[in-house]
């Protein structure tokens, strides 16, 4: 069902020049000894249907960090910024 629903929105996109945007929950895998220890709840259905993924975490001092993960045309990479009141800053 999931991925159907993430095929529809895909059509959806190329039909209307769309960008969508999905959000994936992930949980922590206590016994991972290396590597990122978060796995996507929906497993990787979203992943392989996204065109470009970024991941979002927390950083220190209030920041944010986003990390392409994957992408057709750009190298994977991070990003730090903060989230005010005026908006996104970097």
């Amino acid at each position: 069902m999931l991925n159907r629903h993430m095929h529809d929105l895909l059509n959806f996109a190329t039909l209307n020049n769309a960008a969508i945007a999905v959000t994936n929950q992930v949980s922590s895998k206590p016994d991972a000894f290396f590597g990122d220890p978060t796995r996507p709840i929906g497993g990787h259905i979203v992943g392989h249907t996204a065109t470009f993924r970024i991941y979002l975490r927390k950083g220190k001092a209030g920041k944010r960090v986003a990390r392409l993960i994957d992408s057709p045309n750009m190298p994977e990479g991070e990003a730090v910024f903060t989230i005010t009141e005026d908006g996104i800053k970097d």
